[in-house]
């Protein structure tokens, strides 16, 4: 079974059995999904499946540190339930040796040699790691890496 089928599947069974808060939250991750085909001109495969989850939850996560500031706590804890139904979707989050590990290995498959190679190492990781790291950690690592700071 996809990854959007199950999401499909959990909505059908969120309705029969009135959970109203993973109701909304596979509502806007389908919605999301569904926008993202459009946007492709088709079906999306596994990988951007999961690359779509990926940025829902990081926007939820933006959203409770912004409600934070604000004093919601109303809507931070909306925002935390929903965010935990996304993160149920996606592989487990990769540590940062974990990453660096990916990084070391992606440098040495691309001959980079310092900062200015970082062009050329940024797309073939990300894309190899979407859905269980993020963006931010991954430049992170590669930066420390190709300056000679880790």
């Amino acid at each position: 079974m996809s990854l959007k089928e199950r999401l499909n599947n959990d909505l059908k069974d969120a309705l029969r059995r009135g959970e109203e808060q993973r109701k909304a939250a596979l509502r806007m991750a389908l919605a999301a999904l569904h926008n993202a085909e459009i946007e492709a001109g088709g079906e999306l495969d596994e990988s951007a499946v999961l690359g779509v989850l990926a940025k829902e939850a990081k926007q939820r996560r933006e959203s409770i540190e912004e409600f934070r500031k604000g004093r919601r706590e109303d809507l931070v804890a909306r925002e935390e339930a929903q965010l935990a139904f996304i993160e149920q979707y996606l592989p487990q989050q990769m540590t940062r040796d974990e990453i660096a590990e990916a990084a070391r290995a992606v440098i040495a498959q691309v001959e980079a040699h310092g900062p200015g190679d970082k062009g050329k190492v940024m797309p073939v990781l990300v894309n190899q790691l979407r859905g269980r790291a993020d963006g931010r950690e991954i430049n992170a690592v590669v930066t420390e890496l190709l300056t000679g700071s880790a």
